[in-house]
């Protein structure tokens, strides 16, 4: 699968690791210029060495919503454009309900959900007067059922799902489409190294996966080249869950 993808320009968050470092990595390979954004400048530069040429950043703490218009501006200036915007940055909280403070929720929300449309609106602004672009979120299945412990994390990828459809239909007339993958069970270090030291939870999310094993991150990084590209082009508004089935396993 490929498309017109030389020149292009994409903004991705949280893109030093994990889902967000292989859905870099796949554009890269399709000769999408990618910048990454994150706090954390060293493994930033770390990503983009291993990268290449086509890699760049920008080191920034998205919850400081007052920069973002500067930080937007600066790579619109240096590029001419911006093509595509992949959402992916977050945080996790896991907690009981009766656990989480008021400062932790806010946090949260803050970070996945506040953020996130910050920066989502100072984009698109740029993607208007190209009359293109593509934006992709990063949902969860968090957002797809009921997980105990994480109420306020799935109340930021639940609203992150809502915002998807309702940028779709009001960015549509500009010619700008808005989709978003919710990722299952994924063999990342972070998701790795918390399942096994769960044997029991590891043993549920397995026996509820029809295909039987973690999804690995290059398959989402897949589904996201997917929903940016021209194959995609009549799709905007979409919730994928990209989960082996487990959100409709049983």
């Amino acid at each position: 699968m490929k498309f017109n993808s030389k020149n292009k320009i994409a903004i991705i968050t949280g893109g030093a690791s994990g889902i967000g470092f292989a859905i870099a990595k796949k554009f890269v390979q399709n000769d999408i210029r990618v910048v990454l954004i994150g706090r954390d400048k060293t493994r930033l530069k770390l990503a983009c060495e291993t990268l290449g040429d086509l890699a760049d950043y920008s080191g920034c703490d998205l919850t400081q919503l007052s920069e973002l218009p500067k930080i937007v501006g600066d790579i619109y200036d240096k590029f001419g454009h911006i093509d595509i915007l992949v959402n992916n940055a977050g945080m996790h909280l896991k907690k009981g309900m009766n656990e989480v403070t008021d400062e932790e929720y806010q946090k949260v929300i803050l970070t996945n959900q506040t953020a996130m449309f910050s920066l989502t609106r100072e984009v698109a602004t740029f993607m208007k007067r190209q009359c293109a672009g593509t934006i992709l979120n990063i949902s969860s299945m968090a957002s797809q059922y009921g997980l105990p412990n994480v109420i306020a994390y799935t109340a930021s990828k639940s609203a992150i799902e809502g915002m998807t459809r309702a940028m779709a239909v009001e960015l549509a007339q500009f010619r700008i489409r808005v989709n978003c993958l919710a990722p299952g069970f994924i063999k990342t270090n972070m998701s790795t190294l918390a399942l096994e030291k769960d044997p029991e939870r590891k043993k549920k999310v397995l026996s509820r996966t029809p295909l039987g094993r973690l999804g690995k991150p290059d398959e989402v990084a897949d589904a996201a080249y997917f929903l940016v590209s021209e194959a995609a082009s009549f799709i905007t508004g979409v919730v994928l869950p990209v989960d082996g089935g487990n959100s409709i396993g049983f």
